[in-house]
């Protein structure tokens, strides 16, 4: 049976999800070429080999009748529990996860929250905490609760995951959880409750149609998400091979801020996070005060930067960087580079200059901003 004409769109969309092999970043480059999802399933093989990363192999997938019949399926599901698709380059999908390369072409999701919240954190961690862990994370979400517009993420996973969605859910923080599994079950199923409590002022996400087991490769998938959804990934309590750290990782490449709290030298679950903040993939941070000073979000951090700013001669080189610091929570050493036209190593020697008088601060990723 063919698609209603008024979920034509969206019929493709998810069948072209079903392809073998085709991910965001294929998927994009398929929509870039032919406009459209349909037009992707009317093309020729022949056609659809030219775009990089197809193979015949891949082409020949395209014209098995079997996908419309699974797009059928999992538009009825979606259609009677009150799920949202939402498509990449389209409103209501996050902007900040569309922004990368490999995002998922779309989303399921069910909720209410707001997933471009002018301010996302991404609290990650260990499912095997400790008291201390926990006592971090919830001090943590405790103190971002006086921050406007503010969403907090994470995995719905026993541990952290789940002690920070507790902790916001307790707070009336809106918070959501990126699923590893279809929306059709909830994992662990320990987090039912959680889930349900969730969906009243946050919600739930997942890239995998309904069916999707939560096996383990499709973990790291749900932390690009996590990642890729957010300004900040914080990660509480982790050891040096916890998933929290490949999150982070993802954050970093992302050009994301990543912030973690340290923990005792011999302590192996705080290894991971002992080490990203000694390789300065991560900011230190000790409480959420730190976390809101990283992100420059006190509303009063702007004004105290121009009052030092009369106090100091800066040359032109240096007031062309403040001036566009002061535009931006942060920025990137490539983008200041591009914007200022100056050469690697007067950029270089610029901002050194510009942290030496304390009027900006280097932040892991090659990043700065206004101090």
């Amino acid at each position: 049976m063919g698609p209603k004409d008024r979920n034509e769109d969206l019929f493709y969309q998810i069948a072209l999800t079903f392809i073998p092999g085709v991910g965001g970043s294929i998927g994009r480059a398929l929509l870039a070429h032919f406009g459209t999802a349909k037009d992707i399933f009317k093309a020729p093989v022949k056609e659809l080999v030219r775009i990089n990363g197809i193979t015949d192999k891949k082409a020949k997938a395209f014209k098995d009748p079997e996908l419309f019949s699974k797009a059928e399926k999992e538009l009825a599901f979606v259609a009677s529990n009150n799920i949202h698709i939402l498509l990449t380059g389209n409103e209501g999908y996050p902007s900040r996860l569309d922004n990368c390369s490999d995002a998922p072409l779309l989303l399921y999701y069910s909720g209410s929250a707001n997933l471009n919240a002018k301010k996302i954190v991404s609290i990650v961690g260990t499912r095997k905490y400790t008291d201390y862990g926990m006592r971090l994370c919830e001090d943590l979400v405790e103190g971002l609760q006086s921050q406007e517009d503010i969403l907090i993420i994470s995995g719905l996973a026993l541990g952290i995951d789940a002690i920070a969605h507790k902790k916001a859910v307790s707070l009336g923080i809106p918070t959501v959880g990126v699923m590893g599994n279809g929306l059709d079950t909830v994992y662990p199923a320990s987090n039912k409750k959680l889930a349900k409590d969730m969906l009243q002022n946050g919600g739930l996400l997942s890239e995998f149609i309904s069916g999707t087991i939560p096996e383990r490769g499709n973990f790291p998938a749900r932390n690009r998400v996590v990642a890729g959804m957010s300004d900040v990934t914080v990660v509480v309590e982790s050891d040096i091979s916890g998933g929290a750290l490949i999150t982070a990782h993802m954050a970093s490449n992302y050009n994301r801020e990543v912030a973690a709290f340290p923990g005792r030298v011999h302590d192996t679950k705080s290894s991971g996070c002992n080490e990203i903040i000694r390789t300065n993939l991560a900011a230190m941070i000790t409480n959420a005060d730190d976390l809101l000073d990283l992100m420059n979000w006190r509303g009063d951090k702007k004004k105290k930067v121009v009052q030092k700013q009369l106090m100091l001669a800066l040359s032109v080189e240096e007031q062309k960087i403040v001036d566009l610091l002061q535009t931006k929570d942060s920025v990137h050493a490539d983008e200041l580079y591009h914007y200022t036209g100056f050469n690697s190593s007067q950029l270089a020697a610029t901002l050194l200059q510009l942290e030496m008088q304390g009027v900006i601060k280097a932040l892991p990723g090659k990043n700065y901003r206004i101090n």
